[in-house]
């Protein structure tokens, strides 16, 4: 089985064939630290840890690389807004990312690179743009000249900036040569962020920290940029501007793939309109487990509508997925195994077409019905604790919790019976910072050991 993704650079599926091998480099772009991360950074960064636990399942080396802008116009904004050091601001909340990635078992990453931690590989970049005619010197800062590269727009097929792009306000300048050009290094100093070096006092631009991250742990080319799909211009086409002019070299990256876009009941979702949901919120309500399926349960290019009744139904069907499995659990029936075998072809072609996890779910509940019919065995049971090695979704091997967790889950259900929610909800939370996850059954309740 041949492993097909849909390139954003040439818009069409290829086969995945890495620089070297069996070894396999990505870079994601990771968050801006400004403020509690939300659902719609929940959805990249679990389909980016599946497609990475689907590589390391299929055998590929895989190092991955995610940044962490921690300095940045936003950053800024909320430490004056607050009374507070860009740093506490920044530290603060990349604590609270880490530890929602942690609680939806987001763990594949190998670094997560900071970009203060990296001002004199920025430096270097600049510098070696600079000497190479690519870069220019204003009175507040150095711009990449975008006249320098014909190339750009070859990822997005834009070239012109509008209102909608995300735009840093540091890329602000009426004495920028072209409308476009885009800030390397703002000169700063006094009370602002600043970092002294041999080209002024100053701090990152917004895109040169990626290729200064990448190029010190992957060198001027590797196999896989991802992100979501709001990144692909300017952010994107800036930073293929930005390595191919240093090295020479094309493509920088071999594949580019995006996630699609997070909307809230068919709205983008924004604080403006008060219907920003942050992981926590999510996780406050319902099993990390059912927010990861929920995610997967779409194809990651695709963008996925959020609601609480839409999360509901992804449970429900987790559950008949994750009933179906412990079920089979050392059984014996008359299943033929040409029936599993036959299921796992269609679920590994699938996946392995551009890592298309709907058809792949369609294919398991078609496998459900037809095994229910005869009886599942073992081998079904085999088959999903395989599969879970890269979704981590199901509940397979559940231990007996201690009696403290049992008291509280049953003063949780007696509390429920009552309406009291609000105490309800209370022991939820009591119960999962005891590391075990409370799940509403037709028996009453049921207890998950956390990973």
């Amino acid at each position: 089985m041949v492993l097909k993704v849909y390139n954003t650079l040439t818009r069409k599926k290829e086969k995945f064939v890495p620089l070297k091998g069996k070894k396999v480099n990505i870079f994601v772009c990771g968050i801006t630290p400004y403020d509690s991360p939300h659902i719609g950074h929940a959805k990249t960064y679990v389909q980016f840890d599946f497609i990475v636990k689907y590589l390391m399942f299929n055998k590929y080396n895989v190092f991955y690389l995610q940044n962490i802008t921690d300095i940045d116009d936003r950053i800024i904004e909320k430490a004056n807004s607050e009374k507070a050091s860009w740093k506490e601001i920044s530290n603060k909340y990349s604590a609270e990312f880490l530890s929602m990635m942690k609680c939806l078992n987001v763990n594949s990453v190998t670094k997560y690179a900071k970009a203060t931690d990296h001002i004199p590989e920025i430096v270097s970049q600049v510098t070696r743009l600079l000497e190479k005619g690519r870069a220019y010197k204003i009175d507040d800062g150095y711009y990449f000249d975008l006249k320098k590269f014909p190339d750009y727009g070859k990822l997005s097929g834009r070239t012109v900036l509008e209102a909608e792009d995300s735009i840093s306000r540091i890329d602000e300048s009426v004495s920028k040569k072209n409308r476009g050009d885009f800030c390397l290094w703002k000169f700063s100093g006094g009370n602002k962020p600043s970092w002294p070096s041999a080209i002024g006092n100053g701090r990152p631009g917004w895109h040169i920290e990626d290729t200064s991250i990448t190029e010190k742990y992957f060198g001027s080319q590797y196999d896989m940029h991802g992100g979501a799909i709001d990144l692909v211009f300017p952010h994107h086409e800036a930073e293929i501007a930005q390595m191919e002019s240093i090295s020479g070299k094309k493509p920088f990256v071999k594949y580019w793939l995006h996630t699609g876009f997070l909307n809230v009941k068919g709205t983008k979702m924004s604080k403006s309109l008060k219907n920003f949901i942050t992981i926590k919120e999510a996780l406050d309500k319902y099993d990390y487990k059912v927010l990861r399926y929920f995610y997967l349960s779409k194809h990651y290019r695709s963008p996925i509508d959020f609601s609480y009744e839409l999360l509901e139904q992804s449970k429900n069907s987790l559950g008949r997925l994750n009933e179906f499995a412990m079920n089979s659990k050392g059984k014996k029936s008359g299943l033929k195994k040409s029936l599993i075998a036959k299921t796992k072809r269609g679920f590994y072609n699938a996946l392995n077409d551009d890592f298309d996890t709907p058809k792949a779910f369609s294919i398991l509940f078609d496998f459900v019905r037809g095994s229910n019919k005869i009886g599942p065995n073992n081998e079904c049971y085999l088959f999903f604790k395989e599969i879970d090695n890269f979704f981590n979704i199901f509940s397979l091997d559940e231990e007996k919790a201690p009696k403290k967790i049992i008291r509280l889950a049953n003063e949780r259900l007696k509390a429920r019976e009552n309406k009291d929610f609000s105490s309800a909800d209370m022991l939820r939370l009591e119960i999962n910072k005891l590391g075990y996850i409370v799940e509403d059954s037709e028996s009453g309740f049921r207890l998950k050991k956390r990973d």
